[in-house]
């Protein structure tokens, strides 16, 4: 298996990220974190994951290690393959998604697009006790927030996914109400 690559970003294609490594062109389906370490530095490491299939080989690139074992975890779920599960981890942070999966906040997954209720419901089902970490457990209030947050901007008629993608880049310190007042805001 190619646990890691290090080389030159050579191009970003939508297929995914051109890794050169000793003048061989890998093509890496990477998350956002993992292009965009491509896009600053000459020389780049990712993490990556070899999916081998009876037709085909892929190659799925990573920011860190962290964001691989949860994409490994991920693959470990019934009904979830390779491509939804880079979806979920391109999604948001790991920590906040071994958070949700901790504090059993399916809605978290079904705004990803390819993830319904019960392929979300599986992921916090299977991997709860895999990922279950007490610092992560307790829901902290900026958790919370967020939660509340969204499932307001849910009542006001704003779909899940829209909902996640607003208060992606809300700052962890505000109430709920000024959360959903800035989503708000910077929707009109």
């Amino acid at each position: 298996m190619i646990a890691r690559l290090r080389g030159k970003p050579a191009a970003n294609t939508p297929e995914g990220l051109i890794l050169d490594v000793g003048g061989v062109g890998y093509l890496v389906h990477a998350t956002p974190a993992a292009v965009r370490k491509g896009e600053t530095a000459e020389e780049i490491t990712v993490e990556t994951y070899l999916h081998v299939r009876e037709d085909t080989m892929q190659l799925y690139g990573f920011a860190d290690r962290e964001e691989r074992e949860l994409f490994l975890h991920l693959l470990s779920v019934s009904g979830v393959g390779p491509k939804v599960a880079l979806a979920i981890v391109s999604g948001s942070p790991a920590t906040e998604l071994r958070r949700a999966i901790v504090r059993e906040d399916a809605a978290r997954f079904q705004a990803i697009p390819g993830v319904g209720k019960k392929t979300a419901d599986r992921i916090v089902l299977e991997l709860k006790e895999k990922l279950g970490d007490p610092t992560l457990a307790p829901a902290s209030e900026s958790g919370d927030a967020h939660v509340v947050a969204r499932d307001a901007l849910v009542e006001l008629g704003w779909s899940l996914l829209d909902a996640e993608r607003a208060l992606a880049d809300v700052d962890d310190e505000l109430s709920p109400e000024e959360r959903v007042r800035l989503a708000l805001k910077r929707a009109a």
